[in-house]
């Protein structure tokens, strides 16, 4: 596609033509997407939740919050309420829930928060048009989305959009990590760690005050049971920290030095004005330094959740 006053390129690159937060038509992603796949239409007038329909994806996301569960269940259950220290059980039970919360809120609006997707199907000669481009500017499109790519987005081949500062695609999340769900990824990462760190601290407590005593006067299930449960819980804890610890740093490099994971592997040269540091941090958490950088529930209007049930082919539509 040309035309006088500008060209055209299908290929898998960008150009800082287009802001990284420009909506280029009115039917963009602030409209929201409709649960349903990234491949559902936009809802004019309605915020609504973003969802990928991935297998693997949403398999990744049900054992998450079943491990976490699982991890209160034993916390909980088999050492807290049966502990005899009313101040212990009631501190580390406050502690351990009140992370388990944040953690799994966190997981939620990483989940359920649009990535930053580049609306689809919008190069079209009368959107390049009025672009009012200069002669000889060069915009890129990508072919499988048949969309204007921004600078620093890429292509997801499981959201089937391209992503504004992608960084991966994260099955665990069931979503792309991009410019709009940075924060809370990097918020989960946290909180999962320190609920693991947590529960590997209360586990060792509680193997050292039943050798000392009876089994059966340290819990309220049989030793065997009892042991199982927390080898288990041991066992996740190692890994979900060992995982989360190193991603989370991760995320916090990247952060600082103003680079995705994608343009650190495919060693692209920055093109952008980077964000360094403290002001990358403030890019992407929003605001000076605050304890509302660690709040998973920032920015959402619980007064204006409904559940709107149209009748489209996209079924039931959540609205925020």
């Amino acid at each position: 596609m040309q035309s006088s006053n500008h060209r055209l390129r299908d290929m898998e690159q960008h150009h800082p033509l287009l802001a990284a937060g420009a909506d280029v038509e009115a039917g963009s992603l602030g409209a929201g997407v409709m649960v349903g796949g990234p491949n559902a239409g936009h809802s004019a007038g309605n915020r609504t939740v973003w969802f990928i329909q991935d297998s693997c994806g949403m398999v990744c996301a049900t054992m998450t919050w079943f491990l976490v569960l699982y991890a209160e269940f034993v916390v909980n259950f088999v050492m807290l309420l049966p502990a005899k220290n009313f101040w212990y059980s009631l501190l580390n039970g406050a502690t351990f829930n009140s992370l388990a919360v944040l953690a799994l809120a966190s997981h939620l609006r990483t989940m359920l928060t649009d990535p930053g997707a580049v609306p689809k199907g919008n190069a079209t000669k009368e959107y390049m048009e009025s672009l009012q481009l200069k002669p000889g500017e060069v915009i890129y499109k990508c072919p499988k989305c048949c969309s204007i790519k921004p600078e620093r987005a890429h292509h997801c081949s499981i959201c089937k959009r391209c992503i504004r500062k992608m960084d991966h695609h994260c099955p665990w999340v069931n979503n792309c990590v991009g410019e709009k769900n940075q924060r809370f990824f990097v918020l989960f990462t946290m909180y999962i760690a320190l609920i693991s760190a947590h529960a590997l601290g209360l586990s060792g407590m509680h193997f050292f005050t039943c050798i000392k005593v009876q089994w059966n006067e340290c819990s309220d299930f049989s030793p065997g049971v009892s042991v199982l449960l927390l080898i288990f819980l041991c066992l996740e804890a190692i890994l979900f920290l060992t995982f989360t610890a190193v991603m989370f740093g991760t995320q916090i490099h990247s952060i600082c030095n103003d680079e995705t994971e994608i343009e650190r592997l495919k060693n692209e040269k920055p093109t952008w004005e980077r964000h360094m540091r403290w002001d990358g941090m403030k890019s992407v958490f929003g605001g000076p330094p605050s304890l509302l950088w660690c709040n998973p529930f920032t920015g959402l209007r619980l007064r204006r959740l409904l559940v709107v049930t149209q009748g489209r082919r996209g079924g039931s539509e959540f609205s925020v």
